[in-house]
């Protein structure tokens, strides 16, 4: 204990802190306080208003004692209730300490007075990145237990918390990953209570990790690929009800992730490889023949009581009686967390006593007399009825009808659903506000103000709604209140900020689900959960939840009604949203059924919004299969669509899709004219609109094709350059499919053709890293292949190879066009490593594809590269069909005006000349060639025929 000083008095306002009489006085009146408590004030004043932490006062105040901190949080509590309207003076630093605010002067006799002015420090840290939530309440009983867990999180990488409901599995797991010894990594908290279909588990982590996933579904290995090499915690929370597939989300992320932890809590064990299964127990609870104060002080049940009531600023007076009733209380518990604090909230009200008789009475009801030999589950419910029989009338009905939420829910969102003549809008939230304080409704801290309810708590009162014959009522108003919202959702799509637009509706997706499941159930309204499907395909679209929208949309088509009252307009819409869904998916064939359905729909309807999507989706289907001849007449209709468009950005769709097609179809003049006008007449505006109805940004796609044209005629310096702004502009747009569509169509390609191999492996590892990252794995396809093909490029042609071909045949009938430049890559390496016959029918392949398909841009390299393989093949005929297949090279690129063509075919020939001894030919073939060009010097290709025509001399 400190040493005192005789006749010394601190002042602050109206309170004085006198040490010699060991008084605190408000208005000169002493207050009441017990020893202890007026030792810690003494500590506190004497600090200056410096933090002083827990362990500091204990031993001060305890010296020499052993003292569990809730003893302290009781002192402290009373210490708050003597100062009353003033307790903010006692200021609490959380998890850490003490201190005393305000403006206190020291007086001794004979001296003159010292002033102190106490301040509050500056805030602390920022916590490490994830979404554990802040404590709310401390953790109490459970110190063995979170050092143990850790410890554990420290020998091993998967840690299952098990046992019953309400034993305190998750706050435990909450408490070891606020602050895991030895880890400073990311902490994510995947919530899986909600989940009815266990197939949603890898989009829940997919969705809180902030994956953006697109892909024929969203299953463990793609998540898992995603995380990658991230560190971080993984706690996956509720798990039983989901156990098969939430075991192999844990053990495919533990194969594929070397720095991922998994802490997981179930009722049921996982059984996972490398698991680790910590059994949560019972809080300690005092037999029946301790009743010293010391004794049950000592028990963690006690302590927990103790705690939640002076959260609630009640204390009971810890004397023997009071804490011998306590005591009782946690017994007929069995020292199970949940149950001790709805007694806990109880008695803040009601009072010690009477939450004893009450509890009594209900036991005997439950058990018939035989207490001990109740079962903790049963107990755990005895407490539900306990706690539910003590309600009043209108918080009873509003307590199960709670129940129809899934997840979070909001004020609003209540005042709608559980509304009633019975109970209005006001009653819901102010019985919203008594169900959180006794316990039953939990307040989330978020920027919205958001409930929940406990998922054993949900249960209970999902039973209370079954047994009340409301369920399908409320069911019904559920239902109709997300549709209306995501109906709004669906109308500020496009007015409103990406970020803005997901706070505000992302985190609903929960409830969206549970509307859904009813409205398709036997006892549901399919018409209902029709409309909400097509509402709500923009939330699916914006969270890359393709797999979940395919899904919900397929089984909301199959539900439409026949005859005249069918709503077409809700069918064009669930037609385009699953045309959307299945765009990267390689179900090419549903895709253009889809978008073709929505087009008919459209045009009956005369809707030009969805026009325009269906024409753009089905450009982009016929463009994707290399059918480009039906995909240039479809961009003309594009053109006569968009010219009568408002927006000046939407006007120029239809020259955007004609310049695409042209460049496949090889004129490329008529390519450049397209683009330029698009370049040139567009408005710098948000790019989301277009985003969420092309999937592509419209500025990327402009310069990646600018990008490509301008390499094809000849200008490679600036075709890099347009490549390179096309990887900003897509990286400002931070949307992760434009980045791989610039990557992969411009910036790799155009790299590895100009022989920069720096450049070219740092935008192959761009796209690996970004598609693996999101776990776009139509896109991971194609990077790997660019992989092979700069392994190749430095010589390695066995690494290369497999590289090459497997990226490309991953795909399937996925497989687009765009994949050209790749595939020609293969017979190339093919005849570089010796394989000349299969790379002549890798060629004789890819001209056949050219032929029926239309897709010309490409025909006079796949024709030079065919001329190399037979030169390589040898035999008497091979120098002259060689030289017939260079000299039609040489015409089809002179036609398309594509002069990089054009150059690499005139090398080839010349070389060939030169080589049968006709320099004399050679040269005038290939010097008017080169000359034409203006830049680009440094790159291979240029490089390469200077070299040759020097040859010459």
């Amino acid at each position: 204990m400190p040493a005192q000083t005789p006749q010394l008095i601190y002042k602050s306002g109206g309170w004085e802190i006198d040490l010699t009489r060991r008084e605190l006085r408000d208005g000169g009146k002493p207050v009441a306080i017990g020893g202890r408590a007026f030792e810690i004030v003494e500590t506190l004043v004497r600090s200056a208003g410096q933090l002083v932490t827990k362990d500091e006062l204990m031993d001060r105040v305890w010296h020499g004692a052993i003292v569990e901190e809730n003893t302290l949080q009781v002192h402290i509590s009373a210490l708050r209730k003597a100062l009353g309207a003033d307790r903010g003076l006692l200021k609490t630093a959380s998890g850490r300490g003490y201190r005393l605010l305000g403006s206190w002067i020291a007086r001794e006799a004979g001296a003159s007075a010292t002033r102190m002015e106490v301040r509050a420090e500056p805030a602390t840290a920022p916590t490490p990145q994830g979404n554990v939530p802040a404590i709310a309440a401390k953790l109490v009983g459970r110190g063995d237990a979170v050092k143990r867990v850790r410890d554990l999180l420290s020998a091993y990488r998967a840690v299952t918390l098990t046992g019953p409901g309400g034993i305190g599995k998750t706050a435990l797991a909450l408490e070891v990953a606020r602050e895991p010894l030895r880890f400073d990594g990311e902490r994510w908290l995947i919530e899986l209570a909600s989940l009815a279909d266990p197939r949603l588990v890898a989009s829940a982590v997919a969705g809180v990790l902030g994956l953006r996933m697109a892909g024929s579904e969203i299953s463990a290995e793609p998540v898992a690929r995603a995380i990658g090499n991230r560190k971080l915690l993984l706690l996956l929370d509720n798990c039983e009800h989901v156990v098969e597939m939430a075991a192999e989300v844990a053990e495919t992320v533990l194969r594929l992730c070397p720095n991922a932890t998994v802490l997981a809590t179930s009722r049921e064990v996982l059984r996972i490889e490398g698991e680790h299964v910590y059994r949560v127990l019972p809080l300690e609870v005092p037999p029946p023949d301790r009743d010293a104060p010391s004794d049950l002080l000592g028990h963690s049940a006690v302590q927990l009581f103790l705690a939640r009531t002076a959260a609630l600023a009640t204390d009971p007076v810890a004397d023997a009686a009071s804490l011998s009733t306590i005591a009782a209380i946690c017994r007929r518990f069995d020292g199970i967390p949940l149950a001790i604090e709805f007694a806990a909230a109880r008695a803040a009200t009601l009072g010690l006593s009477q939450v004893a008789r009450l509890l009594d009475d209900r036991f005997r009801l439950l058990t018939g007399g035989r207490r001990t030999a109740l079962p903790r589950h049963q107990t755990l419910r005895a407490a539900l009825d306990w706690s539910h029989g003590l309600l009043a009338e209108p918080e009873r009905i509003l307590f199960r009808r709670l129940a129809i939420f899934a997840g979070s829910f909001s004020l609003e969102a209540a005042s709608e659903v559980a509304a009633s003549p019975e109970l209005r809008a006001s009653d819901i939230i102010d019985g919203i506000s008594s169900l959180v304080a006794k316990s039953l409704v939990v307040a989330e801290v978020w920027g919205t103000a958001r409930h929940r309810l406990l998922d054993t708590t949900r249960a209970y009162a999902a039973e209370k709604l079954g047994e009340s014959g409301e369920r399908e009522g409320i069911a019904r108003c559920h239902a109709t209140y997300y549709r209306g919202l995501f109906e709004q959702a669906e109308a500020e799509w496009e007015v409103r900020s990406t970020a803005e637009w997901i706070d505000e509706f992302g985190w609903r997706i929960d409830n969206l689900r549970a509307a859904l499941d009813w409205a398709f159930s036997p006892e549901g309204d399919a018409t209902l959960g029709v409309a909400l499907t097509a509402a709500a395909i923009p939330l699916w679209m914006q969270l890359s939840l393709l797999e979940e929208c395919r899904g919900r949309v397929e089984k909301a088509l199959a539900a439409l009604q026949p005859g005249a009252n069918r709503d077409t307009r809700t069918e064009m819409k669930l037609h385009a949203g699953l045309a959307e869904s299945l765009r990267y998916t390689s179900a090419v064939s549903e895709t253009g059924a889809a978008w073709t359905k929505a087009l008919e729909i459209a045009e009956s309807l005369e809707d030009s919004e969805y026009q325009l999507r269906a024409l753009w989706g089905l450009w982009l289907f016929h463009t994707t299969g290399a059918r480009h001849r039906v995909a240039l007449g479809l961009a003309q209709r594009l053109c006569t669509l968009a010219e009568r468009w408002p927006d000046p950005n939407d006007r120029l769709i239809g020259e955007r899709a004609m310049s695409v097609s042209q460049h496949y179809l090889g004129d490329q003049s008529k390519a450049r004219r397209h683009i330029e006008r698009v370049l040139a007449d567009a408005v710098i505006a948000d790019a989301r609109p277009h985003l969420i109805r092309f999937q592509i940004d419209s500025r990327v796609m402009a310069r990646v094709f600018f990008a490509r044209i301008l390499w094809l005629q000849g200008f490679p310096d600036a075709a890099m350059r347009a490549a390179e702004r096309s990887v900003e502009d897509a990286r400002a747009a931070n949307h992760a499919i434009s980045l791989c569509y610039a990557l992969f169509l411009a910036a790799c390609p155009i790299a590895l053709s100009d022989g920069d191999l720096v450049a070219a492996e740092h935008y192959v590892s761009m796209l690996l890293d970004h598609s693996t990252r999101f776990a776009l794995t139509f896109w991971a396809a194609r990077g790997r292949s660019y992989q092979g093909a700069l392994a190749i490029a430095r010589g390695d042609v066995d690494t290369g190879v497999p590289l090459l071909r497997g990226g490309f045949d991953e795909l399937g009938e996925a497989r687009s066009a765009v994949f050209g430049s790749i595939e020609l890559l293969i017979p190339e390496a093919l005849g570089r490593a010796g394989q000349i016959a299969e790379g002549l029918t890798a060629i004789e392949q890819a001209i056949n594809h050219s032929e029926n398909t239309g897709e010309r841009w490409m025909i006079a390299e796949m024709l030079r590269v065919k001329g190399e393989l037979l030169l390589l093949q040898g035999g008497p005929t091979a120098a002259a069909a060689a030289e017939d297949h260079f000299r039609q090279a040489l015409d089809w690129a002179a036609r398309q005006g594509a002069l990089s063509w054009e150059l690499r075919a005139a090398m080839s020939l010349a070389g060939l000349l030169r080589d049968q001894g006709r320099s004399a030919d050679a040269k005038p073939l290939l010097q008017p060639v080169y000359d034409r060009f203006t830049e680009g010097f440094d790159t291979a290709d240029l490089k390469n025929a200077k070299l040759l025509l020097n040859s010459f001399q």
